[in-house]
């Protein structure tokens, strides 16, 4: 059935008149028997029961844009250490196209120091010394591998299952199929560190044809937390309920003749905004966290970085939102600069990341919180094991874009910890065990937060859509 019918068919139904009488002895009758508070405007966001019983209920998703170098961090390879500075064998290269570089490339090996860490073992670079601590709780996958090797498309890839604008990202199909559990909270928040936007602009974190509902809600660590949110000079709050209630029956009016289901949205989002206004001030304010908590992820009153959006990912998931979008600029490391220089450059980079995420892991495993929380890093694909062809002959060592094999890494929600999977080749170049494709990941990711991916669908312009398109298995060797 069309969902713009189905919408308009429920505006026609009892439940819907009686909760609609927000004000009015209807909602209170009903409430009363079914035990709950009278409804809002729209239960689009309300509390929802997976496929099946969850692994995990919420999610932190660490995006590192730009896709950091895998060779140099997680991905040890002694052979291509050995073989630095020779010729890349024209096996691998036949038939093979990159972004920036032609004719045969000079093989790279790392120059950093890869070290035996936690129980397992799991080898992980010099860069990574607080990851080192914590690698009991990593899943690290070594072999992804995607289909783009262009930012933007590859990035879309990984969160909207497509390479093409329009499709609804993981966040926003998490929020769809779960809901909200923090009525006064966007169920789906978004933070963006380093000054720069995803390469997939906001279309990495939009709802696409999913009601608007749905979309991402960016925050700011700085200034208003949400921008417009805040009433306008001249209105107090008195004002503004005043301002909603009008706006609120006009919009109903609406959507009793129109049957529009972003009428309902509508009306939701402005609900929303206004009990934001004093719900998000607060969760969003660290000043209230300790002196020795600030220091273990690094994180300063009143700055922008990665590390204040690590700890204000801990209070919102804490708070009851559902899924929390990092994005971090910087990590497109081809050596055309110092700070993209895989050596320093690079250390100095992992610097602002290694200690919050690790300081996030640590955190919410002290509060009983990493159980029920999955922790996703990555980036949307990987490095060339050779370098990159604009930077051959510069002082700089950088690496070109590769979207056959590159990792990620898990934490939490139902994953093993201290588990490595899949394997590349002795150089880097290919898979040659337990490839993942990013649908496989993605079905994986839905199956821990109870859904099957197969079913969690909607319907638009005529076909049942889904977040892993018509692909993807779920990989349940990762499953703890």
């Amino acid at each position: 059935m069309d969902p713009i019918f189905q919408q308009h068919l429920s505006l026609k139904t009892r439940r819907y008149f009686l909760g609609q009488a927000s004000t009015g002895l209807g909602a209170l009758a009903l409430s009363s028997l079914i035990g709950n508070k009278p409804a809002m405007a729209s239960d689009s966001l309300a509390s929802r029961i997976p496929h099946f019983a969850p692994k995990a209920k919420r999610v932190i998703y660490l995006h590192m844009t730009g896709s950091p170098p895998n060779l140099d961090m997680f991905d040890y390879k002694p052979k291509l250490i050995e073989l630095n500075g020779q010729n890349a064998p024209d096996s691998v290269l036949q038939g093979r196209e990159f972004a920036f570089t032609t004719g045969v490339p000079k093989l790279l090996g790392t120059s950093h120091k890869f070290i035996p860490s936690g129980k397992s073992g799991m080898m992980l670079s010099d860069c990574l010394p607080h990851l080192q601590t914590v690698a009991d709780e990593l899943c690290l996958v070594h072999s992804m591998h995607t289909d783009q090797f262009n930012h933007a498309p590859a990035e879309l890839l990984v969160y909207t299952g497509s390479p093409r604008s329009g499709r609804p990202s993981f966040g926003s199909w998490v929020t769809y199929g779960l809901g909200s559990e923090n009525e006064n909270l966007p169920s789906f928040v978004v933070l963006i560190s380093s000054g720069v936007q995803p390469n997939g602009g906001k279309n990495s974190f939009g709802s696409g044809f999913l009601p608007s509902v749905y979309q991402g809600v960016q925050c700011r660590s700085q200034g208003d937390p949400v921008l417009f949110a805040s009433d306008p000079p001249g209105m107090d709050r008195k004002l503004r309920r005043k301002s909603l209630d009008t706006l609120s029956e006009l919009n109903a009016i609406q959507a009793q003749e129109l049957g529009h289901p972003e009428t309902q949205t509508r009306i939701s989002q402005y609900e929303l905004a206004f009990r934001m206004q004093t719900s998000v001030p607060e969760v969003m304010d660290i000043s209230k966290e300790t002196q020795e908590t600030l220091d273990q992820y690094g994180a300063k009153v009143g700055a922008a970085s990665l590390a204040n959006n690590c700890l204000l990912a801990r209070r919102l998931v804490e708070s009851g939102v559902r899924y929390v979008q990092l994005f971090d600029w910087g990590w497109d490391f081809h050596g055309t600069g110092p700070a993209e220089d895989i050596r320093d450059g690079l250390t100095t980079k992992c610097a602002t990341m290694d200690r919050p995420v690790t300081a996030l892991i640590q955190d919410l495993k002290q509060r009983g919180l990493l159980d029920e929380t999955l922790i996703i890093w990555g980036g949307e694909f990987g490095r060339t094991p050779f370098r990159e062809g604009r930077t051959a002959v510069g002082a700089q060592l950088g690496r070109d874009h590769y979207p056959d094999c590159f990792s990620m890494f898990m934490a939490g929600g139902g994953v093993k910890g201290g588990y490595e999977y899949g394997m590349t080749d002795e150089l880097g170049f290919s898979i040659v065990d337990k490839p993942v494709h990013v649908h496989d990941l993605q079905a994986t990711w839905l199956h821990l937060l109870g859904f099957d991916h197969t079913k969690l669908t909607y319907r638009f312009q005529g076909r049942d859509y889904r977040l892993t398109d018509v692909h993807g298995n779920v990989v349940r060797d990762l499953l703890a």
